[in-house]
């Protein structure tokens, strides 16, 4: 027997998966406002799970085939992990009364509308929802400031790291464009996770910033948040900290290839962030950078840097 009143959630990516996935969360949490909403996800998102005001609890979940459900079959399982089959196998493992899915050939008994590749991610889960007539805003993808004080407040915040080589802009062109801002006054600080240290430091050094602005490897997620919730402005590619600024409300100048912004970028009309692309697709996931990224100029950044930044001074 389902019990009623909850809702088990399926998304056990990154950063960047997190934060597109909040828009459907809220429309989930508007349609069952009495429920109990479970987000399957890694643990070490839970500093921002815990700003998501639509999620009541963080079942920690690695990864696909790592779903670990021990209460009462949950009434809805949600699938906003992918396409399948293997996430819609690890949901109909906690055997829910009923599941919102795409629909995949290996479960022709579950419906769910049409998977397309093409869409925004953001704009894919609403439309899953929409599919069980739940409305949903995908413009809904503001979080609050995290409750710890930054390290920092006012900063650049350059964060040269990416997920794969294929999205990873050279570090010179980085350190090139944290070497003016700094002549041009701004406090600049790179950012990282624990394995981009080196990478970090690298572009640090070489824009003759001092070896405090180097944060990678210094800050968990929560500390990570907080800097660039309170930063001037987020230079990155296409990576989760892109996704924090358009949380967080902060100017960011993103760096797309060989993924298009059409399809994981900030909203079209959020002019306080701007993508830069030089149209080139390809695999996401090769081992080298996107020809189309190698084309964008550390020169580009810098008048779109300047761009934004002259808009903050003159809002105020």
């Amino acid at each position: 027997m389902a019990l009623t009143g909850t809702i088990l959630v399926l998304r056990a990516l990154g950063l960047g998966d997190l934060l597109t996935i909040v828009p459907a969360l809220r429309g989930l949490r508007t349609a069952y406002p009495d429920d109990r909403v479970v987000l399957a996800a890694p643990e070490p998102l839970r500093p921002l799970v815990d700003l998501i005001d639509a999620v009541d609890e963080l079942l920690p979940t690695p990864g696909l085939g790592s779903l670990r459900w021990s209460g009462a079959s949950p009434r809805m399982a949600v699938n906003l992990h992918g396409s399948g089959p293997q996430s819609i196998r690890d949901l109909a493992a906690v055997r829910p009364a009923t599941m919102l899915t795409h629909r995949h050939p290996d479960f022709p008994e579950i419906p769910g509308p049409r998977w397309f590749a093409e869409l925004h991610e953001v704009q894919r889960w609403c439309r899953l929802l929409a599919y069980a007539r739940i409305d949903s805003d995908p413009r809904a993808l503001a979080l609050p400031k995290p409750d710890i004080a930054a390290a920092e407040s006012n900063v650049i915040v350059i964060h040269p790291g990416a997920a794969s080589n294929a999205r990873r802009w050279p570090a010179e062109h980085f350190a090139t464009v944290a070497r003016e801002l700094s002549a041009d006054g701004h406090r600049v600080v790179v950012t990282g996770s624990a394995d981009e240290v080196s990478l970090a430091t690298a572009v640090a050094r070489e824009a003759g910033l001092p070896p405090s602005a180097v944060y990678a490897g210094r800050t968990d997620l929560a500390e990570l948040a907080a800097i660039v919730a309170d930063a001037a402005l987020v230079v990155c590619g296409d990576t989760g900290v892109g996704h924090l600024a358009t949380a967080f409300g902060t100017p960011s100048v993103l760096l797309f290839g060989p993924t298009p912004p059409r399809v994981w970028g900030p909203p079209p009309d959020a002019r306080s962030h701007v993508t830069l692309w030089a149209g080139v697709v390809g695999d996401p996931h090769a081992d080298r950078p996107n020809p189309g990224l190698l084309s964008i100029t550390p020169q580009q950044v810098l008048s779109t840097a300047a761009t934004l930044i002259g808009q903050e001074a003159r809002h105020g």
